[in-house]
């Protein structure tokens, strides 16, 4: 176990290093960073460091196998509406926890945390619910999009204005590192059970849960549409010195301490109950392995969230802030499409997600090609979303042809490609988004004249979360070309192209 640590040290290190030294050249030439925001900007960067490996190897060793268990456990139930129900419930609890919901629901004072929070979390149960009746009866998942997407932008233009961006975002912040490995594995736990099951039934789960927050949110809007919406900035800590940037962090711990485990602990509760109602023994180590992976879970988030929390954020607002106010504010462009094209690597969910990819396909779909296409799309959302910062121009301008554009895509790739992409769209949109980027999008945006921060900078977690599931497909056409050309495929790629039906009985396939 301690080679597999060092293993996954080694690789958030190669995730974390880029964004640092963007960042640290930018302090070091146009944007000066005071020097206790740089403390607090390195000390994070260190924290995120060790955070992401011990979370990696948690995922591994806990959070996957309890979700695989959990899934395979409820698809053989007869009592289908109690685990259903069980289902809204775990997928609330477990939103409600997240710690960039917290985040994003501070944004919006004129409503109170608690209700936007609650409103969030009922969406992302209900579809959860639904996710889990589309495994259970082999619904396509194409169908169910072209459904709810279109369904969702027509709801969106009785919105309030200033409900829109933060309605779109909140997608993106529910499905994170808490989330993401746990509802993913209990996806792969029900299609494993299923005597008929394509490869695209391993995957769509993130996809449709990220929709429910945003029509629970539009609706909260609507009914809410005289309410007056104000602004209030996030609080960045002002540091002059390591000692007080010490005292930030020590500050800090806590608040995550009992967060991470508000959020661990109704999947542990969940996961109790369901071994308490199985007819099967699980044996020592498997539970030994569990409980150590559920301790390296925690540990691991509650060092990455509050590395990233504490010390991304107030450099990621000072940098918008500092770029924002320069006669070249045009410089944000080229600069968000750097920092998005790095910075999706220190996503943790995103490792999750690829190595999934990579596993259930049997490595006809490499993690290097997942990661290389969604940090080609979060490269492009953040330079769109830098347009809009400078610009003003409303975020439908580019969420309704991104939509459009990746919902036609899904004709001309195989169908586990689109599953896949619709995954990756709230995955890459986590912590390291909500908590430096969008920062810094709110401090250009102050910067720049005429920035509207809940117009403007609202939205790109929006943006983030819509332009990998255009990257992806793409990824998908490349393949299909290539595979459908090629003389010697293996049966995975195979599967892959031709969408064939999996038997999961068969040994060769699993």
């Amino acid at each position: 176990m301690k080679s597999q640590l060092k293993e996954k040290i080694k690789e958030s290190l190669s995730s974390v290093l880029p964004i640092t030294v963007i960042v640290l050249l930018l302090s070091f030439t146009i944007t000066p960073l005071s020097s206790g925001t740089m403390v607090l900007f390195l000390l994070g960067a260190i924290l995120l460091i060790v955070g992401m490996g011990l979370f990696s190897l948690g995922a591994d060793l806990a959070m996957m196998p309890m979700g695989n268990e959990a899934g395979r456990s409820l698809s053989t139930r007869s009592n289908s509406g109690f685990m259903l129900f069980l289902c809204f419930c775990i997928g609330a609890a477990i939103t409600i926890a997240e710690p960039d919901l917290q985040v994003l629901a501070k944004q919006v004072p004129a409503v109170p945390d608690q209700v936007i929070i609650f409103t969030v979390a009922a969406g992302v149960g209900l579809f959860l619910v639904i996710s889990m009746l589309r495994e259970m009866f082999g619904l396509s998942l194409q169908k169910l999009l072209f459904l709810c997407y279109p369904l969702m932008f027509l709801i969106s233009f009785f919105v309030p204005k200033e409900f829109l961006a933060v309605a779109f975002d909140s997608g993106g912040v529910t499905t994170g590192p808490i989330t993401v490995p746990f509802i993913m594995a209990l996806g792969i736990g029900i299609a494993s059970t299923q005597k008929e099951s394509s490869e695209e039934s391993n995957f769509g789960l993130i996809a449709l849960c990220s929709i429910g927050p945003i029509l629970a949110i539009m609706i909260m809007g609507i009914i809410m549409s005289t309410t007056e919406i104000v602004y209030e900035p996030f609080s960045i800590p002002v540091v002059s010195d390591s000692k007080e940037a010490g005292y930030q962090f020590i500050e800090g711990f806590p608040e995550y301490i009992k967060d991470v485990a508000v959020g661990l602990l109704p999947i542990m509760a969940f996961f109790g109950l369901i071994r308490f109602m199985s007819t099967e023994h699980m044996s020592r180590r498997s539970a030994i392995k569990i409980l150590v992976g559920t301790v390296y879970t925690y540990l691991g988030l509650v060092l990455f969230l509050t590395g990233v929390n504490v010390g991304f954020m107030p450099a990621g607002h000072a940098l918008g802030a500092q770029i924002g106010a320069m006669e070249q504010r045009w410089l944000l462009i080229p600069l968000g499409i750097i920092m998005g094209y790095f910075i999706v690597v220190a996503e943790p969910a995103v490792h999750v997600l690829n190595k999934q990819v990579e596993d259930l396909t049997t490595g006809a779909i490499p993690q290097k090609a997942m990661l290389t296409s969604l940090s080609l799309g979060v490269g492009l959302s953040l330079g769109l979303a830098m347009i809009r910062v400078v610009s003003g121009i409303s975020i439908y301008w580019f969420l309704i042809p991104g939509y459009a554009l990746a919902l036609g895509l899904s004709f001309f790739v195989p169908k586990v490609f689109t599953a896949i992409a619709f995954d990756s769209g709230g995955v890459a949109s986590g912590p390291m988004t909500a908590t430096f980027i969008l920062p810094f999008a709110m401090g250009a945006c102050k910067s720049v004249p005429g920035g509207n921060v809940l117009t403007d900078a609202f939205g790109v977690i929006a943006m983030v979360a819509m332009t990998p599931l255009i990257t992806i497909q793409l990824l998908g056409v490349v393949y299909n070309r290539k595979l459908k050309t090629a003389t010697d495929i293996t049966p995975a790629e195979k599967l892959i192209i031709t969408d064939e039906i999996i038997d999961y009985d068969e040994e060769e396939l699993l």
